[in-house]
């Protein structure tokens, strides 16, 4: 059985289709691919491309990463972590609101970088880097405001609550990448690799970068399958109904670090899905095995 075939029956058996790309960081043309170049929902993946928009806002010296600003959670974006699971107005920094989208995506925090660095800028960012099918069309709050409307409720918790029915088939703009922000596991790898080689932001804003991709808190997807001591697993979560997704840099000490994106839409829209994370995790094993190397000894 190829590796193909493997990663495929992993996500026939989990009950969802699944689209993966893995390569290493390297520069080389080695990659893992089942469905690689198809587009798919980015859910809160997008808030990878808005941070390192902000990183180059930060070079620029278009944004002050020290400058401080106040927040009311009532009044910012919902969501189960971060800011908006607060109570009381909160200051913080944009450095430690970057911090706090990326390592418990915080919806919040990810609005307010977004309303800042902006959109157009996002997508200059995604074309300097030849990512032509990488699209961002709004933050979180605008998913949020597409789902009551499509589910015809009157709130994003009684969205939620729908479409979790699986007595219902729901077919939401959020589900579509043709109408919400999409992209490619193979996108999501070379946007991935690069970073990891220096050639988004500058030095101090890549270390910045990948520090706190490498403390985001959720252990239940890819980093699931490298329970290794040493293994680091830097990524970035997206969840919204049926879609699950992860992309990630898994390093090996003395190796290649390898890119990793996998891209789940699951058969049933039960708010948790053990099996599809388990999914994740065990094809992103499956591929990142299969394009280990060991750097060159000196």
């Amino acid at each position: 059985m190829t590796t193909a075939d493997r990663i495929r029956a992993v996500f026939a058996d989990a009950g969802c289709t699944g689209r993966l790309h893995a390569r290493r960081c390297d520069g080389g043309d080695g990659q893992v691919s089942i469905g690689g170049t198809e587009r798919v929902v980015t859910a809160s993946v997008y808030k990878l491309p808005l941070l390192l928009a902000y990183c180059r806002a930060v070079d620029s010296g278009r944004l002050d990463p020290l400058s401080r600003l106040t927040l009311t959670p009532s009044e910012c974006t919902p969501g189960p972590t971060g800011i908006s699971a607060l109570h009381d107005p909160v200051t913080m920094s944009r450095r430690d609101l970057a911090t706090s989208m990326m390592t418990v995506s915080d919806n919040a925090a990810a609005d307010l970088l977004l309303g800042e660095v902006g959109v157009g800028t996002v997508h200059e960012l995604l074309e300097s880097l030849g990512l032509d099918h990488t699209r961002l069309v709004g933050g979180t709050a605008d998913i949020q405001r597409s789902l009551v409307r499509d589910t015809d409720t009157h709130g994003t918790a009684e969205a939620f609550a729908a479409l979790a029915d699986n007595d219902e088939a729901w077919t939401v703009s959020a589900y579509d990448p043709a109408y919400t922000s999409a992209t490619t596991p193979e996108e999501m790898t070379r946007l991935l690799s690069a970073l990891w080689r220096g050639q988004v932001v500058s030095q101090e804003q890549t270390d910045f970068a990948c520090s706190i991709m490498r403390r985001q808190v959720w252990p239940h997807r890819i980093a699931a399958g490298f329970p290794h001591r040493g293994v680091a697993v830097a990524g970035k979560t997206g969840t919204i109904g049926i879609i699950r997704n992860e992309v990630a840099v898994v390093e090996f000490p003395g190796e290649y670090p390898v890119a990793v994106a996998v891209f789940t839409r699951a058969a049933r829209a039960d708010p948790t899905l053990p099996a599809v994370d388990a999914a994740i995790a065990e094809a992103a094993r499956i591929a990142v095995t299969e394009m280990r190397r060991a750097l060159p000894s000196e």
